[in-house]
């Protein structure tokens, strides 16, 4: 049985993410910060018959990025690891000249630090497996350029960088970092709480995307869950 982790799984696109693989069969290691809602994820996609370990703690914390691996060790090994989890640095955005230092350095911490590390962790058991993968979540922030979005933006925009030289420094797994696009969520919400977000897409929209991606399995790259969307109306 295929096994993922999953971080940032406990709501929005992390929990879309859990509920849709786990439809699919496959087994799950889930993080998030909030116990209570994390095990309410981890509830729900149990109800598909498969097995689900979920460990709450902090991505910028090294033994709580341990133990995730420890758990999909138990469940057989690793075969996805999906960087989800992610902060704003600001609620709401605010400009460059504004932006707090510190929330600067925490999601740097969290976007691109602790994603890293849990790579540099898994990586014996991806090699290992079949069809090893990585998928990281990027940002049109990434590579646009909006006002507010810049500190944000730049923590995406290094997740991909380090994505395209893991592609390079693996080629036997495959590597995407994809961009989903706006979604109707907490996160945005409290981004832009002034934003009328009525038609902006359910993660649960965008989800089968990520499933596309492991059934057709393209080269490691950068993918854009609009574009693609977008290819299949």
């Amino acid at each position: 049985m295929a096994v993922a982790i999953i971080t940032g799984a406990s709501k929005g696109l992390g929990r879309a993410l859990a509920q849709a693989l786990a439809g699919r069969g496959w087994d799950l290691v889930l993080d998030a910060r909030t116990a209570g809602a994390l095990e309410e994820s981890a509830e729900e996609a149990r109800t598909r018959g498969v097995r689900v370990v979920a460990v709450a703690g902090d991505v910028t914390d090294a033994a709580h990025r341990r133990e995730l691996v420890a758990a999909a060790r138990e469940l057989g090994g690793l075969d996805l690891l999906v960087n989800n989890a992610g902060i704003l640095g600001a609620e709401p955005l605010v400009p460059l000249d504004s932006h707090s230092l510190d929330g600067f350095r925490a999601a740097l911490e969290v976007n691109v630090v602790a994603p890293l590390g849990l790579l540099q962790e898994v990586l014996p058991l991806l090699r290992a497996a079949p069809a090893g993968a990585v998928i990281n979540l990027s940002s049109d922030a990434a590579a646009e350029a909006y006002r507010t979005w810049g500190a944000y933006g730049a923590t995406k925009a290094a997740l991909d960088q380090l994505s395209a030289v893991l592609a390079v420094e693996e080629p036997g797994l495959r590597v995407w970092w994809v961009d989903p696009g706006g979604m109707r969520t907490d996160m945005l919400a409290a981004a832009e709480p002034d934003e009328d977000l009525s038609g902006t897409p359910a993660p649960a929209e965008v989800a089968p995307v990520f499933l596309r991606l492991l059934d057709e399995r393209p080269a490691s790259g950068r993918y854009s869950a609009p574009a693609f969307l977008e290819a299949v109306r």
